[in-house]
């Protein structure tokens, strides 16, 4: 009964572990996806976005293309926060994800731990209720033995995942950094030289 009892209570930690790290992805994935192209009002298809205008579609009056630099390095960001998880959120000046990515890392490198030590411990108490008599041991003895390592290697899986999503996420903030990333876009359209004006807010 006991051992249901942690079964039931270890699941649905997982689970919420789960979704709270799905969370996070979906969150980061559709701040992202809100970037908008700037699209310069001379465009073949007639359509401009007003706002901050990115350097790359921005073209002096003579008509030829000014050279455009990013700000930001996605494989210097991504290194950063291979050495250090949130290092490369801190280059790209995204601070409110520092202390989610520590935050995360910190309790799953706490259930690894104290999963780990639970799962020595009842392995040597299994070991020890081996004898000539009962070979076989002790069966709930060993059923938690299994259980928390198990738990060991499921936060094993989180942090490997959490790790990988830190560095996909540097890399993704470092390209869309020049990019205007504003709730508010005022789209216009051209006819007839004028201009009509569209103001749409998220």
């Amino acid at each position: 009964m006991l051992y249901n009892l942690k079964f039931y209570y270890s699941t649905l930690k997982n689970i919420q572990s789960a979704v709270f790290i799905f969370s996070f992805l979906l969150f980061a994935f559709i701040n992202k996806s809100s970037a908008q192209n700037i699209h310069d009002i001379n465009s073949p298809n007639g359509i401009y976005l007003n706002g901050n205008e990115t350097p790359d579609s921005v073209k002096q009056k003579s008509g030829s293309s000014t050279t455009f630099k990013m700000k930001k390095q996605p494989w210097r960001a991504v290194a950063y926060s291979a050495v250090i998880p949130g290092a490369g959120q801190l280059y790209n000046k995204t601070y409110w994800k520092i202390p989610v990515i520590l935050g995360l890392g910190g309790y799953f490198a706490y259930g690894i731990i104290n999963n780990n030590n639970k799962y020595s411990d009842y392995r040597d108490q299994y070991l020890n209720s081996q004898t000539e008599q009962n070979p076989s041991g002790d069966p709930q003895l060993l059923n938690l033995r299994e259980f928390y390592r198990d738990q060991r290697d499921n936060f094993i899986i989180y942090s490997a995942i959490l790790y990988l999503a830190n560095l996909i996420d540097a890399y993704i903030d470092a390209q869309l950094y020049d990019f205007n990333v504003s709730d508010k876009i005022k789209l216009g359209l051209l006819k007839d030289n004028k201009l009509i004006g569209i103001n749409y807010s998220f």
